[in-house]
Formats: C-alpha cells, structure tokens, sequence
C-alpha cells in the first residue's frame, strides 16, 4: 500500500467513525401518555418536584379557607386574592419553571372558586407603575400606592400571596439529599393577618459505578 492509500483509507476511516458517533449520539423524543410518570432530573429538581409541591401546598392553604367561607356570608366568595410572584430561594436555578410553577399556582387557585384571582397582567402593571418590588408591598405607603392603582384599573383586592421556594442539602460522602419546600403566605390587607401553608419533598441524588448521578425520591 502506498502512502496515498494509506491516508485515503485513514481518512475513510475517521469520517466512517465519526459518522457513527453523530448516529449513537443522536437525540431522540417522546411524548408521555397521561398515565405516565414524569421524568426525574439526574442534576436537578424538575416535574416530578414542583407539580407535587403546588398540589400539596395549594391544597392545604385552600382547604382550609373553604371550611370557613361556607360558614360565613356569600360575600365571600368574591374576596380577590393577588398573587404576587415567586421568590426562589433554594439552591437551584429554576429557569423556565419559575412561570411554569406561578402558573400552576395561579391556575389552582382560579379553579377553586375559593377565592377570585387577580390577572397576572394586571399585577405586573401595577408593580410596573408603582416601580416597587413584590417584597417592598409590606411598608404600609406602598402597598396604598399599589392598591390604588389596582383600583383604577377595576381590580381591589382583600389578600396578597406570596410563593417562596427553599431547599436544605444534606451530604453524605458523593450522594446528597435535598429537601425542597414550598411555602405559600396569605395577608390581608386591611389587618396585615396572614396565613401560611407549606409542602415538602424530598430526594436522593446519587453516584453510579459509572459516574453518573442516579435519583432516587424518598
């Protein structure tokens, strides 16, 4: 074989490698059924943490409040809650799932009939237009200022709610446990009376032989 053949057929070989490389590394998706579980991150909380913990922690807060609406006046009914957002306090990024999860909860409590929801739009504008932050509402001179504009816009509300996620990591050895918590926090606000319900979950990442985190719920 002479040398032109021989780096001819090196070449072959490398692209023929490559090609099977780009083949076995090709990235492959399915739609999951209803029925299916959600799929558990190697890394990271996903579905399968934060839809539980709104189910639970929306759950309990209503649950409760429902009790004591069909023992008091019709009026209540109608009380307007406003959602005010999020606040991810634990040790992951929630990226994409931080609306996901606002909406979830915004959903639920929509659904309920126990309380009527202010729209997010019109919450964003407010905040937009009083140029205040979610957590700057407490000091009583600005949460007239925001009140107010939610008035002008035919939106009074009786509570605000505030959602806060937290996590706590326990190590041992190269697995971990991580605990995460979601907490929901109701105030009214003509008495600045509040209300709080949580939901916990808790998980196991762990090393394989192979290097690869495995999960594990507990």
């Amino acid at each position: 074989m002479d040398r032109r053949q021989f780096i001819a057929g090196s070449f072959l070989g490398l692209v023929g490698a490559a090609a099977a490389n780009s083949l076995g590394c090709r990235r492959r998706a399915h739609v999951l059924a209803p029925d299916k579980q959600d799929m558990v991150g190697t890394t990271a909380a996903g579905g399968e943490v934060y839809k539980p913990l709104v189910d639970e922690a929306v759950a309990k807060l209503l649950g409760r409040h429902t009790i004591g609406i069909h023992t008091a006046s019709t009026a209540a009914t109608h009380q307007r809650i406003c959602f005010v957002g999020l606040e991810n306090k634990s040790a992951e990024e929630l990226g994409d799932f931080k609306d996901q999860i606002y909406q979830l909860i915004d959903t639920q409590l929509h659904s309920s009939h126990v309380y009527q929801p202010v729209n997010k739009r019109f919450v964003d504008a407010a905040l937009r237009e009083t140029r205040l932050r979610p957590d700057q509402l407490f000091i009583p001179g600005n949460m007239r200022m925001f009140t107010a504009i939610l008035e002008q816009q035919g939106q009074p509300i009786d509570y605000l709610l505030y959602a806060t996620l937290t996590s706590g990591t326990t190590q041992s050895g190269k697995d971990y446990q991580r605990d995460y918590l979601l907490t929901l926090e109701m105030i009214d606000v003509s008495t600045g009376d509040y209300d709080k319900e949580s939901a916990m979950l808790r998980k196991g990442y762990h090393k394989s032989t192979l290097g690869k985190i495995r999960e594990y719920g507990l």
